[in-house]
């Protein structure tokens, strides 16, 4: 074999090895991601997305598309890649949705007053501010913490209501039955007793004629 040929075998081999190993990184990527999705925060779609608050509706927009793209079943090898595209799915689909992401938006401002409150600070202090530097933990986990704790704590909210409303549809719709019960038994009673009025007059109308008749013949030996 030449010495040319040999040269070039050798950068195609190098590139296969390329191929391989970038696809090898690949896969572990999507591996990854589908786990982080799948332990994120189900209540929060940012967390889900992996995105700051801050974001624009651009930046979620790349994101969820990046994402989408790296872990779709179609590619990834994960056993639950599905149940994370979903997750991602959903999260994009709220964050995407006005009314809710300005309602997630005033949880993530509530839980910066809080915080900003306990240390004292005005609730105008921004998050670049050399007050909240170096803290332990971090500033910004601080607040994702918070808010985990303010939807975990709506989610409560939310599930005892939905759990008393089924609990009132519940009764209402016992005392429907025991109301529709009720009246069938009435109905019911009330047919026995026309029944029994007719036996009852029967009966009356038999011992009524019977005593006549013992009476007439009473009257009929007294005369004789």
């Amino acid at each position: 074999m030449s010495k040319a040929s040999t040269s070039t075998a050798k950068p195609a081999a190098n590139d296969d090895i390329d191929r391989l190993l970038n696809r090898e990184a690949t896969a572990v990527s999507r591996d990854l991601e589908v786990d982080r999705i799948l332990g994120a925060f189900k209540l929060n779609p940012y967390d889900i997305l992996g995105i700051d608050p801050t974001a624009t509706a651009e930046d979620i927009k790349k994101r969820y598309k990046q994402l989408s793209l790296l872990i779709h079943p179609d590619k990834a090898t994960h056993p639950k890649a599905q149940d994370a595209f979903d997750l991602l799915k959903k999260a994009e689909s709220e964050v995407s949705d006005k009314d809710k992401r300005e309602n997630l938006d005033g949880t993530v401002t509530q839980a910066r007053f809080e915080l900003l409150r306990s240390m004292n600070l005005p609730t105008t202090t921004q998050d670049d501010s050399p007050k909240l530097k170096g803290l332990t933990p971090p500033w910004k986990e601080q607040v994702m913490q918070k808010v985990k704790t303010l939807l975990i704590d709506e989610e409560l909210r939310r599930r005892r209501a939905a759990k008393l409303a089924m609990a009132n549809e519940g009764r209402e719709a016992q005392q429907k039955d025991e109301e529709v019960t009720s009246r069938k038994r009435k109905a019911e009673d009330d047919k026995l007793w026309e029944e029994s009025r007719e036996q009852r007059v029967g009966s009356w109308r038999t011992f009524a004629s019977n005593g006549s008749k013992k009476k007439k013949k009473n009257k009929v030996e007294i005369l004789g």
